[in-house]
């Protein structure tokens, strides 16, 4: 098996989730008491907030860095968001990062889906580093028209579910919110932050959502048994 560098806490609640679907994926396939040979950093989410996402370069690269002296072969980051700067760690560290972009965008080509929503932060929404993976990929991404409506995702993501806190209210406004990117012509929903799966998934919907976390965990353990 090759060994990974995951960087968490961003948030701790959806790295246990990282942590859980990799150990479960590699003893799926081995049997046995066969489980993933990794290592985690986990940062501290409120630096990672005192910073902001935009101004966390350093921290996430000293966390890839350190990943790296340990003899990891690739490395995971553990939340959408801290995509941002992918490309550009990578070619700092030369060590492969299994970009959770790419992985979605396979997923939703292999669905034959074209047209598709998107929710994730405000960062994830709104910047290019993410959503260029998909497009290139020559899928249509649509997000919340609303930029009150970004911002609810965004409180919702930092203040509740960052905190492993899930409220009814917040769920059944999420399902609205997809409605309306569905009423858009949505094909299919991304749920483009690790931890909105806690609080809406397949079982809610009638047409294919993407998990983000579940995608790319199964690409993980396909490189650790590759």
């Amino acid at each position: 098996m090759k060994k990974i560098g995951l960087v968490g806490g961003i948030s701790w609640v959806s790295t246990l989730d990282y942590y859980k679907f990799i150990n479960e994926g590699v003893n799926r396939h081995l049997g046995g008491l066969n489980f993933a040979e990794c290592l985690i950093y986990s940062l501290n989410f409120g630096d990672v907030q005192d910073k902001t996402w935009e101004g966390s370069f350093e921290l996430l690269l000293n966390a890839c860095q350190s990943l790296k002296s340990s003899g990891v072969e690739a490395i995971v980051l553990c939340a959408n968001t801290a995509h941002l700067f992918a490309d550009e760690i990578e070619s700092r560290i030369a060590v492969p990062i299994i970009h959770i972009g790419t992985e979605t965008a396979k997923a939703l080509n292999n669905a034959g889906l074209r047209k598709i929503g998107l929710l994730g932060t405000i960062f994830t929404m709104e910047k290019d580093f993410y959503i260029k993976k998909l497009q290139d990929s020559g899928l249509e991404v649509l997000i919340p028209r609303q930029q009150d409506t970004r911002n609810y995702i965004q409180y919702t993501l930092k203040e509740e579910l960052g905190r492993g806190l899930i409220l009814q209210n917040t769920k059944a406004r999420y399902v609205e919110i997809v409605k309306e990117l569905v009423a858009e012509g949505a094909e299919g929903i991304i749920l483009g932050c690790t931890e909105i799966p806690m609080l809406i998934s397949q079982d809610d919907f009638d047409m294919p959502i993407f998990d983000t976390t579940k995608i790319h965990c199964e690409a993980i353990v396909d490189y650790i048994l590759s």
